[in-house]
């Protein structure tokens, strides 16, 4: 459990305060659109599937496309990759807002534009995210986090009740256009913004090669998929609420706009609560118990949501809601940043974004077909019962409290003097690691070769495995291969402080009378007279 600093203590940092105010402005008139595309579409559909679906177009873009916008996040300039979608977002939003005035919107229309906006938010998403852990140090990451959350629940207390307004009042053209302009403050944010740029030593990734190195670090490292799957599970129920709230106003509360965005509003003022708190709650529980907690909060609030005719038992329902909501998805946040290198955190990023928009996708689609076919009360219900479930999962895929790793680079490896002329993207190229290791330490050798193995592979090694001499039962042989010369090198430096400690307990075994001998090997069948030549070495003076 951490010794977090003061939430509020990072807006010392002159850079991240101009992008969250920036940020604000930005939410803001997202939250507006979003109160403005729902509640247009209850007005082209009485179709509850169809309501519901307004959130999905949103959110299913962020599934599908994350991913690759994680490639995008590590290999290339992040503030450019915003500053384009930022303006990309900014164009589709003026043209919803034109058809919208002009009245040429139909309910296929106004998904199709709110899916490009999703797409938007999929390209800007992991850089943002990645960004913020290079903008603030490690120690206020938890704490810039949080912020986020808390900036953007501030707007989805003023957002959406600002939006029921301006629906109410100037219709849904209105709410599209506030949202067209507050672009202009993140793109003139980052436009004013200069970050300093490390020099790349190594090329950048191949595009395919990237997006399978995101997928093998995930599928390597099992704390993150466990974040990843109760993420995923919290995103599939908890967003019943927000599907569904248009209808609950409509027929339980027998309210209109002003009424989904006051209630809107209750979520926001809730999640600004649990921002502030969840410094509190990291510094004094376990990972695990947080989750629970907001498991069981948001379950209970559905759950009241469902039953409830009264506008103050669903408000409070709502704050509760949005408390949990921030606490949960903060928390899924922040284990996932600190449990990554930096060389793939935005990969890492996307696929737990991809995890819980791809849960909010479906369960959007899920709670309003629910609902279509035997009412608001029971989807809610259902909802609940499987945030419920959600706690059970922790009994055997718990949080890890483990986020205090230094995953900096190691920076012990340093490039071979090879003899033979290669180029960087000659290969394949085979590894053999020589061990000498005495017979009462094999339990233990073995036990570290599997948790090295792990290492190997989640780097970039393929094929590995573990050899033992027949004739000589003391020597064992580590292979693997990698495809080219610098992926050998990317493979090293993809090393970080936590992973020494089983080199060194490696090393520790060996009994050898020198370090463990490696040999570097590039696989030939045939070779041309031009590749591979062996280097001339310098003559003696004579």
């Amino acid at each position: 459990m951490p010794n977090s600093a003061p939430t509020l203590s990072v807006f010392r940092n002159k850079t991240f305060r101009m992008l969250w105010i920036a940020t604000l402005a930005s939410n803001f008139g997202g939250l507006v659109q979003s109160v403005g595309a729902a509640w247009m579409m209850t007005s082209l559909s009485s179709s509850p599937s169809m309501v519901a679906l307004v959130q999905s177009s949103v959110t299913l873009p962020i599934m599908i496309f994350s991913l690759a916008a994680g490639v995008f996040a590590d290999n290339f300039d992040r503030r450019k990759i915003m500053l384009v979608a930022q303006s990309f977002m900014l164009l589709v939003s003026l043209a919803l807002a034109a058809l919208a005035y002009k009245e040429l919107l139909t309910p296929w229309t106004l998904l199709s534009f709110t899916f490009l906006i999703g797409c938007g938010t999929a390209l800007h998403n992991p850089s943002w995210q990645a960004t913020v852990g290079d903008i603030v140090p490690r120690d206020d990451l938890s704490a810039a986090v949080s912020v986020n959350s808390m900036g953007f629940n501030m707007m989805r207390s003023i957002g959406p009740a600002a939006g029921g307004v301006i629906v109410a009042i100037a219709g849904a053209a209105a709410a599209f256009a506030v949202n067209a302009l507050s672009y202009f403050a993140i793109i003139a944010a980052l436009l004013n913004w200069q970050p300093e740029r490390s020099p790349r030593r190594l090329p950048r990734e191949p595009f395919g090669g990237a997006f399978a190195a995101g997928l093998r670090y995930v599928a390597m490292s099992p704390n993150l998929i466990r974040v990843i799957l109760r993420g995923l599970l919290f995103g599939l129920a908890a967003i019943a609420i927000q599907a569904l709230l248009p209808l609950v106003v409509r027929e339980h509360l027998g309210g209109g706009a002003i009424i989904y965005g006051t209630l809107l509003g209750c979520f926001g003022f809730g999640a600004v609560a649990g921002a502030l708190s969840n410094e509190f709650l990291r510094a004094r529980f376990h990972n695990e118990l947080i989750a629970r907690l907001g498991f069981l909060g948001f379950a209970a609030s559905t759950a009241a949501l469902a039953l409830s005719n009264i506008l103050a038992v669903s408000a409070i329902a709502l704050l509760m809601a949005g408390a949990c909501w921030v606490i949960s998805l903060s928390l899924f946040n922040v284990t996932m940043q600190l449990s990554t290198p930096r060389w793939v955190v935005g990969r890492v990023l996307a696929l737990y974004q991809t995890g819980v928009f791809g849960g909010m996708a479906a369960g959007s689609w899920i709670w309003g077909a629910t609902s279509e076919n035997f009412g608001v009360t029971f989807a809610l219900l259902c909802a609940a019962a499987v945030l419920l479930t959600g706690i059970l999962v922790g009994q055997f895929a718990a949080l890890p409290d483990s986020t205090e790793l230094n995953l900096d680079p190691l920076n012990r490896f340093t490039e071979p003097p090879l003899q033979l002329e290669i180029t960087q993207r000659s290969g394949p190229i085979m590894i053999m690691v020589d061990y000498e290791i005495a017979q009462e330490d094999v339990p233990a050798f073995l036990s570290l070769m599997s948790r090295r193995r792990r290492v190997r592979i989640r780097d970039g090694a393929q094929q590995w495995a573990l050899l033992r001499d027949l004739e000589n039962p003391d020597s064992w042989t580590e292979t693997y291969h990698v495809p080219t010369w610098v992926e050998y090198i990317r493979h090293h430096e993809r090393r970080t402080h936590a992973d020494a400690d089983v080199f060194d307990r490696l090393l520790a075994l060996h009994k050898g009378p020198g370090p463990m001998r490696v040999h570097r090997m590039i696989e030939r069948q045939t070779v041309s007279r031009s590749d591979d030549m062996p280097r001339k070495l310098p003559t003696a003076p004579d």
